[in-house]
């Protein structure tokens, strides 16, 4: 990795990882991304931070201006992002609390603004997208998850909704069907915006709950916020793992 500045999407506990040094107002052909960005480290890894719903949270997964968020990043600068979501797991494994590096999508959003090609700003091409976390950001992700034995699950395919409601016991067990291990409501369109600006995004998923129908019960909004303290808590040593790799000029 040559690049020296880290962007950081995401929600509650990422910005426990340091004071605001500074703020970035950046405005973009595609409107204002959801709050100004933060730099919350200016070293020789500067580190920028955007919360993905806003501050105070106030964008509904739907509602978020995807293209006008990535466009901010990387005109401050950013080439290598993390994602950060709470997913809710889908198979055994994928119990709340567990912490997976995420490898796949598969994409259930409409209506939503998902590409930069129809527009004047940008040239009309159609980029890979077969592997949508695959880069160097993931694979040093996997290499500090096991230098701090931090337990992670080296792979995840997140089935995207629609939101903000959860989803149904019925459209979880398609999305189990279809291949999907976790289910979320944030990873599209932003990992294809991300893969067309030639970002090196990854994401990691923090499981909150399980999706419905998986066990018995109803999901709360207060039960998820409880069961993320934990996770975020291992969410941020990653981070500053990966500062500190960067920081060293790992590849």
């Amino acid at each position: 990795m040559s690049g020296k500045t880290l962007a950081l999407i995401g929600g509650t506990g990422l910005n426990q990882l340091g004071e605001v040094i500074d703020t970035i107002a950046v405005d973009t052909p595609y409107g204002l991304p959801s709050d100004p960005l933060r730099i919350i480290r200016d070293e020789a890894v500067r580190v920028l931070f955007l919360p993905r719903h806003g501050s105070p949270h106030r964008f509904p997964p739907h509602k978020v201006n995807y293209r006008a968020n990535l466009w901010a990043l990387k005109e401050a600068g950013a080439d290598h992002v993390l994602a950060v979501s709470a997913v809710g797991g889908i198979l055994e494994h994928c119990a709340p609390g567990t912490l997976h590096i995420l490898d796949q999508v598969v994409d259930y959003t409409w209506g939503r603004e998902h590409t930069y090609c129809d527009s004047e700003e940008v040239e009309l091409h159609h980029v890979d997208f077969g592997h949508p976390y695959d880069g160097p950001l993931r694979s040093l992700l996997l290499k500090v998850a096991m230098e701090k034995q931090v337990q992670v699950s080296d792979g995840g395919c997140v089935g995207v909704f629609q939101g903000p409601r959860l989803e149904s016991a019925a459209e979880i067990q398609r999305a189990r069907v279809d291949g999907c291990t976790l289910a979320g409501m944030t990873s599209m369109p932003e990992a294809g915006l991300a893969r067309e600006l030639g970002l090196d995004y990854a994401g990691i998923g923090v499981v909150s709950n399980w999706g419905a129908g998986v066990v018995r019960g109803a999901i709360s909004e207060d039960d998820i916020a409880e069961t993320l303290r934990e996770p975020m808590a291992r969410v941020r040593m990653l981070v500053e793992g990966v500062v500190a790799a960067l920081e060293a000029g790992a590849a």
